[in-house]
């Protein structure tokens, strides 16, 4: 991708009403289009989907195709895909306005500052699909289902909320069974090594991202987990 196509992708994000961005780590203020400027913690249903219906991330969304097809599939749910590369979020975008989807929304951060941007037990339900397993050693808390990530989730869901984990990577699967089986008051409800062995241990996991149709022509084995909290955050 050219930096000109970059340049014009972030200029088109600067226009579109359900497109936030961060741009100051650590603040919690969002621009959405040029003009505005918000704090959206607690006010994602009044502001932006005029609704209460409930409120699903998918992290690391790259360009929202899970984002996409789970807001197809329940309109009477609403939908944030998160990603810190504001040209993926802009196909998603683009395709959410194309489509009229108005249970869409995207959100352009790094994961690390996401309780800045919504309150605690805003959300219903988390997505995560394929994000980078960090393998070096010495990365582990840059992993999304490391104990500093969880104690956010626990933080921001609902009681009776769950993450969902999507993955190609042994490594990470392993990792965060270990890592949600040692956090307090996380209970894993579903584990799954290889969700094409048998029968979908979830319905949503047939919807396939570019990036796991090139797993599976490789051969690879998807995982799949599925955690949430005894109680929410304190």
């Amino acid at each position: 991708m050219s930096r000109r196509n970059k340049l014009e992708k972030f200029a088109d994000n600067l226009t579109y009403k359900h497109v936030y961005e961060s741009f100051e780590f650590g603040d919690p203020v969002l621009t959405r289009t040029e003009i505005e400027k918000v704090k959206m913690a607690g006010l994602w249903h009044k502001l932006q989907f005029c609704n209460s219906h409930p409120i699903l991330l998918e992290l690391a969304c790259g360009k929202g195709e899970y984002t996409l097809d789970l807001a197809r599939r329940y309109p009477n749910k609403n939908f944030i895909g998160v990603d810190v590369k504001g040209a993926r979020i802009w196909k998603g975008a683009t395709i959410a306005r194309t489509e009229k989807l108005s249970n869409v929304a995207f959100l352009r951060t790094r994961i690390e500052q996401i309780e800045l941007f919504f309150a605690r037990e805003e959300v219903s339900e988390i997505w995560i699909t394929f994000p980078d397993p960090f393998p070096k050693e010495g990365k582990e808390n840059r992993r999304l289902t490391s104990p500093p990530f969880l104690e956010k989730y626990q933080t921001l869901l609902k009681k009776g909320g769950v993450v969902h984990l999507k993955t190609d990577s042994d490594l990470l699967y392993k990792y965060s069974l270990k890592s949600v089986e040692n956090f307090p008051n996380a209970q894993i409800y579903q584990s799954n090594s290889n969700i094409y062995a048998g029968e979908l241990p979830n319905p949503d996991l047939d919807i396939l991202t570019y990036y796991e149709k090139q797993h599976l022509e490789d051969g690879r084995t998807i995982k799949y987990l599925k955690f949430g909290f005894d109680a929410p955050g304190q």
